[in-house]
């Protein structure tokens, strides 16, 4: 199995993701729209229909898995299999001191893909050992940006 380890904010949408207890989740920058760069991973993923997805996102924790999953369109639905935040043996304290690198690990450790990369804005905490799976965007670009898009194409050609 091959997996795409999946962050939402600075990849899909702008970085600038605040929460309010009356508005909920919305963007700091109001020209900005959630998921305004999710047809590009759409296309991008098109050409290798087994690659599945785990959601390496912080939107698990603020709004629950099944939102999460649900607000990715119905071709990304399709591949998403979890996340690395569902594992019996991890508690929710334990998940929160973890730098995302270590909880993407952690679930490769579990799950044991054939191969795997991920897709952040995030590099900090990923182990050097690893930090070639990582594809790092821009938190004000995304996948907006044509450097980060063929860094996808690369990792997705290398599985």
């Amino acid at each position: 199995m091959n997996i795409l380890y999946l962050d939402f904010n600075g990849v899909l949408h702008d970085s600038m993701v605040m929460r309010n207890r009356k508005r909920g989740l919305y963007l700091a920058k109001a020209e900005r729209s959630f998921f305004e760069w999710m047809p590009i991973l759409d296309e991008l993923l098109a050409p290798y229909p087994d690659l599945k997805i785990v959601l390496s996102t912080s939107w698990v924790r603020a709004v629950s898995f099944d939102t999460a999953k649900y607000d990715l369109s119905p071709g990304l639905q399709d591949r998403v299999i979890g996340s690395t935040f569902h594992h019996p043996g991890l508690s929710q304290t334990a998940f929160d001191t973890m730098s995302r690198g270590l909880q993407v690990l952690g679930d490769v450790e579990r799950r044991k893909p054939a191969n795997w990369f991920a897709i952040d804005d995030d590099a900090f905490g990923w182990p050097a050992a690893h930090r070639s799976k990582l594809v790092e965007t821009k938190p004000d670009l995304g996948l907006s940006d044509p450097a980060a898009q063929d860094a996808v194409r690369s990792m997705l050609k290398a599985l």
